[in-house]
């Protein structure tokens, strides 16, 4: 509420949101309410009316930028969702003040989830940060590639910025946006919900993988921007990737995959080294590859060894838990 004493009234008094709330982005299911107003309005004792919308935080970010020309052109009041609340953001004003910026506000949210620069927010993982020989070897190998006594990289465009933060060591499934909590509550529901289904794909038995090798993720050894360790599943990877589809296609059933998410073939593999990560100069500066050719001789066929994957879980990006490990909003067991 934006000043004022609070008085709710039914969700009739809405009729000046719900146009809004129809707009999508053509998804099924979920997608297509990217920013549901909340079942009721409030209204003051001055006749002030407030209403919240489920945006997250980053498409509050990106309505920032448009704040100002937002209120001047509609006459509303917008406040930032706080600290507590994440996901909320309050429009507040007129009714009809509140009714001309939600109809502002709705295509500027589906612009947000379709701008490229839209990050994902959870995805579907498989932790490895758990075994302590695998990260053991790992410190080595980036000890070995930066050189301990050595202040300058081994290689052209090496740095430690690019190594991946071995607590958050993991193999990825599906990459998700979430970006209210509609969607995260949602997206829990289903995960859960499939956990039967998931433990049947893997015929109860447990799930190992070995991991041999290093290889290069687009572009050359010469030009390097990804580098990763080629993950072998043992006794064969049917069941895993089963089990992995299980979890693409529920998600895509209920519209919480975004158009190009998962129109893509299951490569499991362990990414150790990312440009992406190298602090840019500018915005818009280009990340700078590396040349991982003395890697790709000293590494091509390392044997990391072989490890059994507990878990599945449902991470959120950008937030940790105390070991470092992403945060877990959902997990299915995977041994039995």
């Amino acid at each position: 509420m934006v000043g004022g004493n609070n008085i709710r009234k039914p969700a009739s008094m809405q009729a000046s949101s719900s146009e809004a709330s129809q707009a999508g982005h053509g998804g099924a299911g979920l997608g297509t309410e990217l920013a549901e107003p909340n079942n009721s309005m409030m209204v003051s004792s001055t006749g002030q009316h407030s209403i919240s919308m489920e945006v997250g935080s980053y498409l509050s970010r990106f309505l920032q930028r448009k704040w100002s020309s937002i209120e001047s052109e509609t006459g509303a009041q917008l406040v930032y969702p706080s600290p507590t609340n994440e996901y909320s953001l309050t429009i507040g004003g007129t009714s009809e003040c509140v009714g001309r910026a939600l109809k502002k506000i709705q295509p500027l949210i589906d612009e947000g989830v379709n701008n490229p620069h839209f990050l994902h927010t959870h995805f579907i993982s498989l932790p490895l940060a758990t075994h302590p020989q695998l990260v053991d070897k790992l410190i080595n190998f980036q000890n070995s590639v930066l050189g301990t006594n050595d202040p300058n990289p081994s290689e052209p465009g090496i740095d430690e910025s690019i190594f991946i933060k071995l607590q958050t060591l993991h193999l990825s499934v599906l990459m998700l946006k979430l970006w209210n909590k509609e969607r995260v509550d949602a997206a829990v529901k289903i995960f859960k919900g499939i956990e039967a289904e998931v433990m049947d794909a893997l015929g109860g038995q447990p799930v190992s993988i070995k991991l041999k090798g290093l290889n290069c993720l687009k572009g050359s050894f010469e030009k390097a921007h990804i580098l990763y360790l080629p993950v072998e599943v043992v006794d064969g990877d049917e069941r895993l990737l089963r089990a992995c589809k299980i979890i693409t296609d529920a998600f895509k059933k209920d519209g919480l995959v975004l158009k190009g998410d998962g129109n893509y073939k299951l490569k499991l593999h362990v990414t150790v080294m990312n440009t992406i990560q190298r602090p840019r100069r500018y915005p818009g500066d280009q990340a700078a590859p590396f040349d991982a050719r003395g890697m790709k001789n000293q590494y091509g066929s390392e044997e990391w060894g072989e490890y059994d994957i507990p878990e599945v879980h449902l991470s959120q990006r950008f937030k940790y838990d105390d070991k470092g490990y992403y945060h877990c909003c959902a997990s299915i067991p995977l041994n039995p």
